[in-house]
């Protein structure tokens, strides 16, 4: 499978054409590049219940996974690695969903967008603060639109947690805690590609990017400790307990794992109560919250929803109307500076002071979307990183 392209230079004349041609189409068309478990699980059952999103090209390296995810689908187009350039140049495709690997983020998107091409970009954003800043004046040369895709920022218990988190009914928020943890196979992926593929920017985004938009805030000091079981072949922490300080007297911590049991949970707790969402953090279920206030304890599952539909119904619609996305590139760029000082603090052993940073705007519970679940399919040729 070849993966070699370059970083293209962008021809002005042509991302004012395809904005227009956006504008009087009905549906957005995407290729996904990348046929992994997230796409087949999640993003590729999702898209045909959007109603503004159609899938036309599939970019994978395994040929036998093509045909057959192409015959499901109805995808009409079919490329390999090495045809990226002539897919990006053909006009077979609007936008991407881009599903690699993280540390081939910048290496796929930035080409796109500097053609004017719109990309829904799978968390974290990328390895480095600098991959993001790219990918982010990319999008604004290429007149294109660039979204992370932070499916919790369209779901109705994560926007109803916001929502309660803004009200004051939980008086002075103090705090916030969460675990994330799963099983990993030796033999995923995941297991043998560093820190950047590892439990910390994996799971850790999650927490991170929740409390972020709980309290409104950004942090302003980072500490963290990891431990490795030296039975397991990961080259990285497999579990890792992250500190973070905000300027407003609040704490968050987090414990992420590759190495335990399935826990999806967290907790924000103020003066006059709290609020346990649990599962917190997981699609294909109803999340739900417990919540506890002057004493008194309340328990409400929400209904579950196609959380990868409803961020690609939402992507659509900012490109069909030329609306800037919310979760855009400097979302995704604000987690990934607490991602580099969580690595950075695991290296030195020291707390990591963060520079300052200004998120220009935060998710509304405006952004709710409601689609129906949609089954699990067949997989071809992938699995879920607890079995490979």
């Amino acid at each position: 499978m070849s993966t070699a392209i370059h970083e293209v230079e962008h021809t002005p004349q042509a991302a004012p054409a395809r904005a227009t041609r956006n504008a009087t189409r009905d549906s957005v068309r995407y290729a996904v590049v990348g046929a992994g478990w997230i796409s087949q699980a999640a993003f590729l059952p999702g898209v045909g219940y959007s109603g503004n999103s159609i899938v036309t090209a599939l970019v994978t390296g395994d040929s036998a996974k093509a045909t057959a995810l192409a015959a499901r689908y109805g995808i009409e187009h079919v490329h390999g690695y090495a045809d990226y350039e002539q897919l990006l140049a053909s006009g077979e495709i609007d936008a991407i969903y881009l599903a690699l690997p993280n540390d081939m983020h910048r290496q796929y998107a930035l080409p796109a967008l500097q053609r004017g091409i719109h990309v829904l970009l799978e968390k974290p954003m990328a390895t480095s603060e600098v991959d993001c800043e790219a990918m982010i004046e990319a999008a604004r040369h290429g007149n294109a639109k660039l979204m992370i895709a932070y499916r919790l920022h369209f779901e109705p218990a994560t926007l109803a947690a916001i929502e309660l988190a803004r009200s004051g009914k939980l008086g002075h928020i103090r705090a916030f805690s969460a675990v994330f943890s799963q099983t990993v196979a030796p033999s995923n992926h995941r297991a043998s590609h560093g820190y950047w593929a590892g439990p910390v920017s994996d799971m850790g985004v999650y927490p991170i990017n929740a409390v972020r938009n709980l309290f409104g805030e950004e942090p302003v000091e980072v500490s963290a400790v990891g431990v490795r079981d030296p039975d397991l072949p990961f080259n990285f922490d497999d579990t890792v307990s992250v500190t973070l300080r905000f300027a407003d007297h609040r704490v968050a911590q987090f414990v992420v794992s590759y190495s335990g049991t399935n826990v999806d949970q967290y907790r924000i707790f103020g003066t006059k109560g709290d609020l346990e969402v649990s599962p917190g953090f997981t699609f294909g279920v109803g999340l739900r919250h417990r919540l506890t206030l002057d004493g008194k304890t309340q328990e409400h599952t929400f209904d579950a929803t196609n959380q990868f539909g409803g961020e690609l119904q939402c992507f659509s619609d900012c490109i069909l109307h030329d609306r800037e996305p919310e979760p855009n590139g400097e979302e995704g760029l604000a987690d990934v500076r607490v991602l580099a000082a969580i690595e950075r603090a695991l290296e030195s052993g020291q707390p990591q002071n963060l520079g300052p940073f200004h998120r220009q705007g935060r998710m509304e519970t405006s952004q709710v979307r409601k689609l129906p679940p949609v089954p699990a399919p067949e997989l071809v040729d992938a699995a879920e990183p607890s079995k490979g």
